[in-house]
């Protein structure tokens, strides 16, 4: 989505293709990959993560451009970036679906930018949209919609062009992470639940497209805090517990297992609201949802010990941690540079790159 119309007409020549580089900004920290096509298949060429100093960028909304475009330009020049694939901020997207009569439409675009602010608070004219079709018969077409503020995009384009590198596409985080972890031609339905250090998104895929997202302000460094307030330790010290613990329990450490139970649960709770409203609220065709197969974990705080135990024990579902590899390679082939634990924090980068390979 948000793609380059001069690219999806003319693409690439083979020969001329770079290499891809998927680049996931968060209001923490920028996290870069690089994918390349060998003669023995894909493989990772580098990766790394960027620190972003706190107010630079603030629920997906850029706040001091110049300071963000100097982050880019050190990168640019330290990891020798031209042209990247960026994720957009899910707090600032608008993901619905849309069904369009046949009759009388002349526009498909046209068609959407009529029914535009039925589904998101802002006007028209101040929002950029893309589509996906889903479906179509003699009478409609069903399509998916991802709307953002004008404002947003602009911001995100000004600054890769001030940084002199070239904003290749712009995607929801959603799409990235689910083009990752879902094998390629699977069309079953997950719930994919992305927990990271300041929030968790909560997605759902079905046949292949992402179809509800939701941003929970709950994180790792949540659990950290109040570890730390708890214990009246440093954060530091906090993040050390958490990590050495998590959620096993044992005769030393009933205490931290019980302050990141509490804080957990409150993740739970919202994974568990939304996996019922899913199974018992019909779709806008007044049709059954087809049940949610799993719950796929990922993101830089989901290796916390015994979670995924946690959520399939009280939720009474299958849960898994992802595999980040399923689309890229095989792990008896060929074992990539970067630890499983971190390779959970790359899922969108990963996503981001595997672009350039979806034609494979």
């Amino acid at each position: 989505m948000f793609r380059n119309a001069y690219s999806r007409f003319f693409p690439t020549p083979k020969f001329l293709e770079l290499p891809s580089f998927g680049l996931d900004i968060s209001d923490e920290s920028i996290k870069f990959i690089e994918l390349v096509r060998t003669k023995d298949g894909i493989r990772v060429n580098r990766f790394g993560e960027k620190k972003i100093p706190p107010g630079i960028i603030e629920s997906g909304k850029i706040k001091d451009p110049k300071q963000m475009e100097g982050i880019l330009v050190s990168l640019r020049k330290e990891e020798g970036l031209k042209s990247v694939r960026v994720s957009l901020p899910e707090e600032q997207v608008y993901l619905f679906n849309l069904k369009l009569e046949k009759v009388g439409l002349e526009n498909v675009r046209e068609g959407i930018e009529l029914s535009l602010e039925e589904y998101i608070p802002i006007p028209t004219q101040d929002a950029i949209f893309d589509y996906e079709l889903l479906s179509e018969d003699e009478q409609s077409l069903k399509l998916q919609v991802a709307a953002i503020p004008k404002n947003v995009i602009e911001d995100y384009l000004s600054i890769f062009k001030n940084s002199m590198i070239s904003g290749k596409s712009f995607e929801l985080e959603a799409q990235a992470i689910s083009r990752c972890v879902i094998q390629k031609g699977d069309l079953e339905t997950y719930m994919i639940v992305d927990f990271g250090k300041k929030r968790t998104g909560i997605f759902i895929v079905s046949g292949g497209v992402v179809i509800f997202t939701s941003t929970l302000d709950v994180g790792g460094t949540m659990l950290s805090n109040m570890i730390a307030k708890n214990f009246k330790i440093s954060f530091e010290e906090a993040e050390k517990k958490k990590k050495e613990c998590g959620l096993k329990r044992n005769a030393t450490n009933t205490e931290v297992f019980s302050v990141i139970l509490n804080g957990v649960s409150i993740l739970r709770d919202e994974i568990e609201k939304h996996f019922l409203y899913w199974h018992t609220h019909k779709d806008e065709e007044g049709k059954d949802r087809p049940p949610i197969k799993k719950v796929i974990l990922c993101g830089g705080d989901s290796n916390l010990v015994g979670l995924s135990e946690y959520f399939s024990v009280s939720m009474k579902v299958s849960v898994e941690m992802a595999n980040v590899w399923v689309n890229i390679t095989n792990a008896e082939k060929y074992i990539p540079d970067i630890s499983f634990n971190q390779s959970l924090a790359f899922a969108s980068a990963l996503g981001l790159a595997l672009r350039d390979f979806e034609h494979d």
